[in-house]
């Protein structure tokens, strides 16, 4: 009996290694998202704990936090979950790291929250601010990166913008701003720290996206290596 060696056994072989090597590609990808969420929420424990402001959804949830007595966590994953219902309108298909955004971020802010340790000062509130913004931005490099789907609010805002043609920047700053507003006006923090978040968020977030994104995957050419 002889084994074959003809071009179908050696696509076979091929299609056996790709998908063993996929195997623990998936299961890092698993790990960055659920890194990257823990990250954010935590991220996010440190901006409140700042006290110089927050960004447009955490102020519509702390000032909802405030209304209703429920934990600035919860809240956010109860809006997560509303905002996802606003995707149904919009024809808007949830990954696996939409669900899990919507799980984890606001579970993470909720048990973090109490072991930040409150700041003394301004120079400590500072602090505070710019660590919790570029942690978000690095989380956010992470959760993106890892390719599971979008979170519920930047669906929210890709849907609107396919949907009724509006340019995504005029999207994202027209639900902001309501977003901001509501928030505001229930009681949530507004500060220079809702402005810092703003304009540094974005850059943040790019760099640590191209340090993490999984689409970027190494050159055949190149010899694999075990990497600890």
């Amino acid at each position: 009996m002889f084994l074959s060696t003809g071009p179908t056994a050696r696509a076979s072989a091929k299609r056996s290694v790709s998908a063993s090597a996929s195997v623990p590609f998936r299961a890092r990808r698993v790990t960055q998202l659920l890194l990257g969420l823990i990250l954010y929420g935590v991220g996010v424990a440190v901006v409140v704990v700042a006290g110089l402001g927050v960004d447009p959804w955490t102020v519509l949830a702390e000032g909802l936090a405030l209304r209703t007595g429920i934990g600035l966590g919860w809240i956010t994953n109860i809006i997560g979950l509303a905002v996802l219902a606003l995707w149904i309108p919009l024809r808007q298909k949830p990954g696996i790291g939409t669900i899990a955004n919507i799980l984890v971020v606001g579970t993470a802010l909720q048990f973090a929250l109490p072991l930040v340790p409150a700041p003394e000062n301004l120079l400590q509130s500072s602090a505070l601010l710019l660590g919790g913004v570029a942690l978000v931005g690095l989380a956010g490099g992470l959760y993106i990166g890892a390719r599971f789907g979008p979170g519920p609010r930047d669906g929210l805002m890709t849907g609107i913008s396919a949907r009724w043609g509006w340019p995504l920047w005029v999207a994202r700053t027209a639900v902001e701003v309501t977003v901001l507003a509501i928030g505001w006006t229930l009681g949530g923090t507004v500060g220079v720290g809702t402005l810092v978040y703003a304009l540094a968020i974005g850059p943040a977030s790019h760099a640590a996206l191209r340090l993490f994104d999984t689409q970027r995957r190494p050159t055949r050419r190149a010899t694999p290596v075990a990497r600890g």
